[in-house]
């Protein structure tokens, strides 16, 4: 299983394999036909108080990534269900964010694979 992450209003590729979509709002200006998902799991977002907190602030990524860590620990079962609907496929996990490296995508990536 290779798992990545990568924006949502990127072109859709055949490496992509499931395609997940991770934040907790659609993107702005797509369509949800243009999106070619194979899952949208809000739940497993950072909470909206987190969001708004964090505001892809750069300075803020390390406790971002801690109270986002801390979120996920508390619903296993979301958890869960994402490594189940991912299986041993390829995935990528989508956003929406301009900020390629510091997003919730790319934290919950590292959760996944620690």
């Amino acid at each position: 299983m290779r798992l990545r992450t990568k924006r949502v209003y990127d072109d859709p590729a055949a490496e992509d394999g499931f395609r997940v979509l991770v934040d907790r709002l659609w993107p702005r200006g797509l369509k949800k036909e243009d999106a070619r998902l194979d899952l949208w799991l809000r739940d497993i977002a950072p909470s909206s108080e987190l969001r708004r907190w964090y505001q892809h602030d750069e300075a803020l990524w390390p406790e971002f990534r801690r109270r986002y860590f801390a979120e996920l620990d508390g619903m296993p079962e979301v958890v869960e269900q994402l490594k189940k609907a991912i299986g041993r496929r390829n995935a990528t996990l989508l956003y929406s964010t301009r900020h390629t490296d510091y997003n919730n995508a790319r934290a919950l990536l590292e959760y996944l694979t620690r």
